[in-house]
C-alpha cells in the first residue's frame, strides 16, 4: 500500500475516533445518575427476579451473586436455574451476605419456559406438559409465571392454566436483540452500565397488550425479570421488583422467604427500572366502606370504590391509569384519588420526566392491578 494512502486511512481512522470520542463525551455530560434514600420501616423491600447461577447456564455461584447484591443494597433476590426443577439449586435458599437468597426453577415445558416459585421440592421431575406442571407446582404449593413469552423461547398460548404471573420485560431478551447498541456504547459497560442498559429498552407493547387480556378473566400479575446469566453488576442494577410487606423481614429464614413468595403469590409488588432511577415510595391501592383494598387483591365493585395513587415524590414523572388496558386518568401530580366508574383491572404507569436516558414511551413503573368485579346476580 503506498505511504500516502497509508496516511490518508490513519487520519480517516484519528477523525472516527475523534468523533466517536466526542460522542461519548456528549453522552456522558448527559446522564445524570439517580439515588434516593431507601426508606426506614422495611415494609417496602426491593429485590431481583430470575437470577441464573453456574448451577445452570449462569456463570457466577449465588455467594458471589448474593455477594454483588449486598453491594448494591439489595434485600432479596429470585435464582431461577434451569431444570424440573433443579435439585442442587433448590438447596441455595438461606440469607447471604445479608441478602434473602430464593430458590426457584425455570422449567423447559411444551409451550415455552415457566418459572416455578414457591413449591416444596418434588420427589419426581415436573410434567413437560406446560398445564400439567403447573397443576402438580400448585400442588406442591408453589405458583408460576409464564417466562418471556414474545422473545427467545417464546410461548405456546393455550388454555389458562392458573399461572400467577407474567414476564413484561426481560432484560436478558432486550440484551440479546439489541446488542449493537452495547457495542456502541461499550466503554460505559465500565464506567456507568446503567446508561447503556437504558438503551436497550423500548415500550413492552406485546406484553402488556396480553397480559391487559387475560385479567379480563383471570388475576394473573406482570414481573420486570432480569435474567441474568452473567456481568451481574450491571444486570442486578437494571429491573427491580418492590414488595410491599406488613412488617420488617426477620432474620428466621423461612419465615422472611414465607413473606416474599406470600407478597409475589398476590400481587404486593411493582416493577422498576431501577437503572433510570429508584422507585421507593410508589403505592397503588383502593378503599370502600369495609376498609382498604391492597394491590394485587381483587374485590367486588361498588359506587363508594375509590382508587388512591401515589408517587415517589424524589422525581418528576407522569402518570396514568388504565382500566382493562385503556388509559382513564393522566396526571403529573405526586397524589391523586378517583372514583372508578366500573368494574374492570386498574393498574398504573408511570413515566419519568427528569432528564433520563429512559426512552420517554417507556415506562418506568408498572404497578400491579387492583381487579374490581361484577357483583354476582
Amino acid at each position: 500500500m503506498p505511504l500516502s494512502r497509508r496516511r490518508k486511512i490513519i487520519r480517516l481512522l484519528c477523525i472516527l475516533l475523534g468523533v466517536y470520542g466526542l460522542w461519548l463525551g456528549f453522552q456522558w455530560a448527559r446522564f445524570r445518575p439517580k439515588s434516593a434514600v431507601k426508606p426506614a420501616g422495611g415494609i417496602e423491600v426491593v429485590g431481583v427476579y430470575h437470577v441464573h447461577s453456574r448451577h445452570s447456564d449462569g456463570t457466577r455461584s449465588s455467594e458471589a451473586i448474593a455477594r454483588t447484591a449486598a453491594r448494591q443494597g439489595l434485600d432479596f433476590i429470585v435464582l431461577t436455574d434451569h431444570g424440573n426443577p433443579h435439585p442442587s439449586a433448590a438447596t441455595e435458599g438461606r440469607w447471604q451476605d445479608g441478602v434473602l437468597v430464593l430458590a426457584g426453577s425455570e422449567l423447559s415445558v411444551n409451550r415455552g419456559h415457566m418459572v416455578a416459585l414457591g413449591f416444596d421440592f418434588p420427589q419426581q421431575a415436573y410434567s413437560s406438559i406446560a398445564e400439567e406442571a403447573a397443576h402438580q407446582i400448585r400442588e406442591d404449593g408453589g405458583f408460576t409465571v409464564i417466562a418471556h413469552p414474545y422473545s427467545k423461547v417464546r410461548w405456546s398460548w393455550g388454555d389458562f392454566a392458573g399461572y400467577s404471573g407474567i414476564e413484561i420485560i426481560s432484560a436478558d431478551a432486550k440484551l440479546r436483540k439489541n446488542w449493537p447498541s452495547l457495542l456502541l456504547h461499550l466503554p460505559f459497560l465500565l464506567l456507568e452500565p446503567r446508561m447503556p442498559l437504558l438503551k436497550l429498552l423500548s415500550p413492552p407493547t406485546q406484553g402488556l397488550r396480553r397480559w391487559d387480556e387475560l385479567c379480563r378473566q383471570h388475576s394473573i400479575y406482570g414481573y420486570f425479570s432480569c435474567d441474568a446469566h452473567l456481568y451481574y453488576q450491571a444486570m442486578l442494577s437494571f429491573l427491580r421488583l418492590y414488595v410491599l410487606l406488613p412488617r420488617q423481614l426477620p432474620e428466621d429464614f423461612d419465615t422472611a422467604r414465607q413473606m416474599i413468595w406470600t407478597a409475589l403469590r398476590k400481587g404486593r409488588f411493582y416493577n422498576c427500572v431501577d437503572a433510570a432511577a429508584p422507585g421507593y415510595g410508589f403505592r397503588f391501592w383502593a378503599t370502600n366502606p369495609q376498609g382498604r383494598i391492597p394491590m394485587g387483591a381483587s374485590e367486588t365493585y361498588a359506587p363508594s370504590t375509590q382508587l388512591h395513587i401515589q408517587m415517589p415524590n424524589a422525581f418528576s414523572s407522569q402518570w396514568r391509569l388504565l382500566r382493562d388496558g385503556e388509559p382513564v386518568l393522566e396526571s403529573q401530580s405526586e397524589s391523586a384519588s378517583y372514583t372508578p366508574a366500573g368494574a374492570g383491572t386498574y393498574r398504573v404507569e408511570v413515566f419519568l420526566r427528569e432528564r433520563t436516558y429512559l426512552p420517554a414511551a417507556s415506562p418506568w413503573i408498572i404497578s400491579n392491578p387492583i381487579f374490581l368485579k361484577e357483583e354476582l346476580p
